[in-house]
């Protein structure tokens, strides 16, 4: 299934003839746009040529049709698609100083580079002058940091934003695209060739457009009709390598191995208790959090886990390991990277590192009685969240903790990801 893991091959000699003939495409097309005529850019503004409004806005409604019609069509898994965390308030200033730049400059960073490539001098001073902004903004940023990483909504669409089916989304983008060409045509001939008012022609006549518009609402319209793959189609996908997984216990990890991860200073470990809260209040593991699993594959909060930093480990626990294996189902089908369970759940955790007789005492039973695995085998006096030293047995002046003897399996999985530009 797409997206093809190219990336794979990063830093061998065939990641780079990829990215080189990429590369040598992209800037090619740019330059037979016209896009490395500072001229040609400069113009957009001034109402007079919209050419590259009209090609940008192109690419946009193609890619974006398609994406979320083969998305429909189980053929292209969007999740593991790379899509920046959005900061409204830095990307409006961003996008207003990179426009005052646009203007003055001509040129934005990747068109830029294609004027450089053709031995133009404007281009060439426009990158070096770039350069030294990146250099300017690396040494001051720290002055403004909380600005430049404030008002972070992650990784968020139009149809999160608009609460809308993605296919209904493309289809008002299409008409908002269309409108704005229609605009384009008739604010060149007004201000690029100087056509009075009575002289303007109103009326759209080039057939391939038309042919090219109505192909793209068709596409709309099926991917409306096929809808988007939910949580559950998405675990399908890869249900027959996960479940394979988890029959051979690979991602259920000892608690001694956890309690490592905890306090790995070069990991950051993501814990979610996916138990009911009153059970979470009675005793959960240090800097856990609660995500229950009934709601998980609509919670913010699960949504979050797909922007952690890459040195991740997410560890899901409950009672047991039945809780935990439903929710280690929703979150793979979401795609949450570094995914692990806590084998054996709070109850294994409880076995291994001893507890204060004086807060919980195991639970006996009756010969021969049976428990569920979701059953909490400790009965705890009162609500002690995280408060006592069996939340993390290797914190304090006086941690003692056992000598264990386990299998190491967590592994750092790193997303890839290729973020573009201005083009």
């Amino acid at each position: 299934m797409a997206p093809f893991d190219i990336l794979t091959h990063g830093g061998t000699f065939w990641g780079y003839l990829v990215s080189l003939v990429i590369g040598l495409g992209f800037g090619a097309v740019l330059e037979m746009s016209g896009f490395g005529d500072s001229r040609k850019l400069a113009a957009q503004f001034y109402l007079r040529d919209l050419t590259v409004l009209k090609v940008m806005f192109t690419a946009i409604i193609v890619a974006m049709s398609l994406i979320f019609l083969f998305s429909a069509l189980n053929l292209l898994d969007t999740s593991r698609l790379y899509v920046s965390s959005t900061h409204l308030l830095p990307y409006i200033v961003g996008g207003l100083i990179m426009g005052v730049g646009f203007i003055i400059g001509g040129f934005c960073p990747g068109t830029s580079v294609v004027a450089m490539a053709t031995l133009k001098v404007d281009g060439l001073f426009f990158v070096l002058g770039a350069m030294f902004g990146v250099f300017v903004f690396g040494e001051t940023v720290v002055l403004f940091s909380d600005f430049f990483n404030g008002g972070d909504l992650g990784r968020f669409t139009l149809p999160q934003w608009l609460g809308l089916d993605a296919g209904v989304v493309v289809l008002i983008v299409l008409a908002m695209a269309f409108l704005m060409f229609y605009w384009a045509e008739i604010a060149e001939q007004f201000f690029g060739q100087g056509k009075a008012r009575p002289a303007l022609d109103f009326r759209p006549r080039s057939r391939s457009k038309w042919l090219a518009g109505l192909s793209l609402v068709a596409l709309a319209v099926i991917t409306i009709a096929l809808g988007q793959p939910d949580v559950d189609d998405r675990w399908g996908w890869i249900e027959e390598r996960e479940a394979g997984r988890l029959a051979r216990r690979e991602v259920q990890i000892h608690p001694g191995e956890l309690l490592e991860v905890m306090n790995d200073a070069m990991l950051y470990a993501r814990l979610v208790d996916v138990r009911p809260e009153t059970e979470f209040n009675l005793f959960h593991l240090e800097d856990a959090e609660n995500i229950p699993v009934a709601g998980m594959a609509d919670s913010a909060a699960a949504r979050r886990l797909l922007r952690v930093a890459p040195n991740t480990v997410v560890v899901l626990m409950s009672n047991g390991e039945t809780g935990a294996e439903r929710a280690y189902r929703i979150l793979k089908g979401m795609g949450v990277l570094n995914l692990y369970i806590l084998g054996g759940g709070i109850n294994a955790w409880l076995d291994t590192f001893s507890i204060d007789p004086a807060v919980a005492r195991p639970v006996s039973h009756s010969p021969g009685g049976t428990t569920d695995d979701e059953s909490l085998r400790y009965r705890f006096l009162r609500s002690v969240g995280d408060r006592i030293p069996a939340a993390n047995p290797a914190r304090g002046l006086h941690a003692e903790v056992p000598e264990l003897a386990f299998a190491k399996k967590v592994t750092v999985q790193k997303k890839k990801a290729i973020s573009g530009g201005c083009d």
